[in-house]
């Protein structure tokens, strides 16, 4: 009976130190994202630079993303369950900033294609106008897989489903095994289309990096490294497509093997990619780094006057008393 106690105590501290190393990962990487954030809204020359405008689209999505996953494992965690209508408003805005994130990706794939390939066309196709109605595709396109699980839920939930309380969960709205195979085909075709797109792409400038030369061969082989980059990004959300199978799978052969799966990946492909990713391109570019560096310094420096200035103050309060 002590060996029984002593197990579910040790296991109870476990998933308690998964709970708090998974709060210190999301507070430090939404730190991380913030200050990327900031970095684009206050350098205004970033606003008319397609680029940067869709990587901020990016770091919004991702931010956005991690922060309602964040809680939806919070309420998990701590079994707390709100009314179905409540979670599907939740869940909408989930899987909508999901796929916006690899759409945006293939749409920078295609924005480093025109700049590299057809530059003579980069300035008309890269408008500032064209930005909006971008982002108003990008936007567009990634809603549709939101329509189709909600269409098919809608379709087969009754009414009196969506008053109950229930744990919010994506696996909520999987009511018969169909529904989970139309969501899964939606997303592997995108994510077909996506990666013919970003190898096209590839194509196209590794043929115009061999015959460039001088400082345009190196602008070429920068965006052929950048492309590759995105390449990267899409196979790591599109390995958080197959996590939940793998979940499932083991999920009835070992319960606590379960929930190890199941935090290794939220940490490794859920979380982590949508901080990295974005802070490595951040670096990788001249100048949104050059722009980093002096609002990080600048912001230190601050801080240090701030912290001086009040110290002297303390100790002229001190004085006078």
């Amino acid at each position: 009976m002590e060996d029984n106690n002593s197990w579910v105590g040790g296991e109870v501290r476990q998933i308690n130190d998964r709970v708090i190393s998974v709060q210190v990962l999301v507070m430090m990487f939404l730190g991380i994202n913030f200050l990327l954030i900031l970095t684009f809204f206050k350098k205004k020359s970033f606003y008319t630079i397609a680029r940067y405008i869709l990587f901020a689209v990016t770091l919004l999505s991702d931010s956005l993303i991690i922060l309602i996953s964040d809680i939806l494992y919070l309420l998990a965690y701590f079994n707390f369950t709100i009314k179905v209508w409540y979670c599907i408003s939740i869940s909408m805005v989930l899987i909508l900033y999901s796929m916006v994130t690899p759409v945006t990706l293939t749409a920078m794939t295609l924005e480093r294609y025109v700049a590299i390939c057809m530059p003579l066309r980069h300035a008309e196709l890269c408008s500032q106008c064209i930005h909006v109605h971008c982002i108003l595709i990008i936007h567009g396109l990634s809603s549709i897989p939101c329509i189709v699980v909600f269409s098919s839920f809608f379709a087969s939930a009754s009414f009196s489903l969506y008053k109950q309380h229930r744990i919010c969960s994506l696996q909520l709205y999987v009511l018969h095994r169909w529904q989970g195979h139309i969501r899964s085909t939606v997303q592997q075709f995108y994510f077909l289309i996506m990666v013919i797109i970003i190898v096209y792409c590839y194509v196209k400038i590794m043929k115009v990096a061999k015959t460039a030369s001088g400082e345009n061969k190196k602008s070429t082989w920068k965006g052929l490294r950048t492309v590759i980059l995105h390449g990267f990004q899409l196979l790591l959300c599109l390995i958080q497509l197959w996590t939940p199978f793998i979940e499932n799978y083991v999920f009835h052969i070992n319960l606590n093997l379960f929930f190890n799966v199941r935090f290794f990946n939220y940490v490794l492909f859920y979380l982590t990619p949508k901080c990295l990713s974005p802070l490595i391109y951040g670096l990788r570019d001249d100048h949104f780094f050059h722009a980093l560096k002096n609002y990080a310094f600048f912001y230190v420096y601050k801080r240090n006057i701030l912290q001086s200035r009040l110290v002297v103050f303390n100790r002229k309060n001190a004085q006078c008393a």
